[in-house]
């Protein structure tokens, strides 16, 4: 099953409105609470300025991007772990997603009513970690419980059990899981367990069309909220890139210029998810098709390949690789090959970001 990265927040904060935008889809996007029920589903495209310049090179006649899966999950309020606003559904939805992107919503709007009764993104993101924190805790007392009958049989598991202790401990102070050390056994216990808090995070603040190019105090809350818990955050204005997506792409830059926007929001949100995910891209150039193919960092040139097709990486000989930007600069296999710049990797090479490829194999 595909990566995805799940949209999550309290109800009528523009969930919906952000997931319309980066899909071009129609989800119900209504300014009351729990117009999603259901979770929405969508694959986007990743902005890629690479394809574009390879296919020029080698006159290729079709581009093919790579994706991403966002999942639009219901608006997620107080009391959701113990079953309000059908919350225990709408965890379960979080459960199934691999990363999310959580929305704060950094602007008043007479017209959608906040469920809280003001802006606050800062006490909001609180809210879903404390929904999110007291869901992992019921999973977490079974397998601790679980842990200890195993470590009185075997006294090498006490180490584990002492971690479970100090991430429950973490989890009923309303910390999440994520803000431990990337290498620590509680971590890797969180993960172990599936836990939500544990799933990689981008706080998304959704921004008023004032705040564009100059974020207010409520998104700059949110920035200094990311930085305090070592995760990322962006600005995104969810009601102007919905207008941007409905527009032709001459009209839409023409409305980016008055607005002064530099770079689409969508795009920041999207590489984002990307990034979360674990996910990096390497290329392939011909005359059919330029291709970008997605894979988890660290995966290497046999399986790669396997992503193109099984024969490929059964079959495996030799991976050709020349960087992108050579490729970009000197434009012919020739060119390269004569500065020197073609590679030939074996079974144990790791694959980089924007490697382009010419597998070599035989079945």
């Amino acid at each position: 099953m595909a990566l995805s990265c799940g949209i999550v927040g309290l109800p009528n904060v523009g969930k919906s409105t952000i997931f319309n935008a980066l899909t071009r889809s129609t989800a119900l996007a209504a300014s009351y609470a729990y117009a999603t029920i259901e979770p929405n589903v969508g694959e986007v495209q990743l902005p890629d300025y690479r394809l574009r310049v390879l296919a020029e090179i080698v006159h290729s006649s079709r581009i093919v991007h790579a994706t991403t899966r966002f999942v639009d999950i219901a608006g997620l309020p107080q009391g959701a772990s113990t079953g309000a606003g059908l919350g225990n559904a709408f965890l379960s939805h979080i459960r199934e997603t691999d990363a999310l992107a959580m929305v704060l919503r950094c602007y008043e709007d007479g017209e959608a009513e906040h469920v809280e009764g003001g802006v606050d993104p800062v006490r909001d993101a609180e809210i879903v970690d404390i929904e999110m924190a007291l869901a992992d805790l019921a999973s977490l007392t079974k397998r601790i419980e679980r842990l200890g009958r195993e470590a009185r049989v075997n006294p090498k598991l006490a180490p584990r059990v002492e971690a479970a202790d100090r991430l429950r401990a973490a989890l009923e102070s309303g910390t999440p899981a994520r803000r431990f050390a990337a290498d620590s056994q509680e971590l890797a216990l969180a993960h172990e367990a599936f836990l939500l808090t544990a799933k990689p995070l981008l706080y998304v603040a959704n921004i008023d069309e004032a705040q564009i190019g100059n974020p207010g105090p409520s998104a700059q809350a949110v920035f200094a909220l990311a930085e305090r818990e070592g995760s990322r955050a962006i600005a995104i204005c969810g009601k102007v890139e919905a207008e941007l997506v409905a527009l032709s792409e001459d009209d839409a830059a023409t409305f980016r210029k008055e607005l002064g926007i530099d770079s689409s929001g969508l795009d920041q949100l999207i590489l984002n998810a990307y990034d979360l995910l674990g996910l990096m891209t390497f290329l392939t150039a011909g005359e059919k098709e330029v291709r970008a193919w997605p894979i988890a960092r660290g995966t290497k040139a046999p399986q790669a390949a396997g992503k193109i097709h099984s024969d490929i990486e059964r079959g495996f000989i030799r991976a050709e690789i020349v960087g992108y930007d050579d490729y970009a600069r000197l434009h012919t296999m020739e060119a390269l090959k004569s500065a020197g710049l073609v590679r030939l990797e074996g079974k144990d090479y790791v694959m980089q970001e924007g490697d382009v490829v010419n597998f070599r194999f035989n079945v």
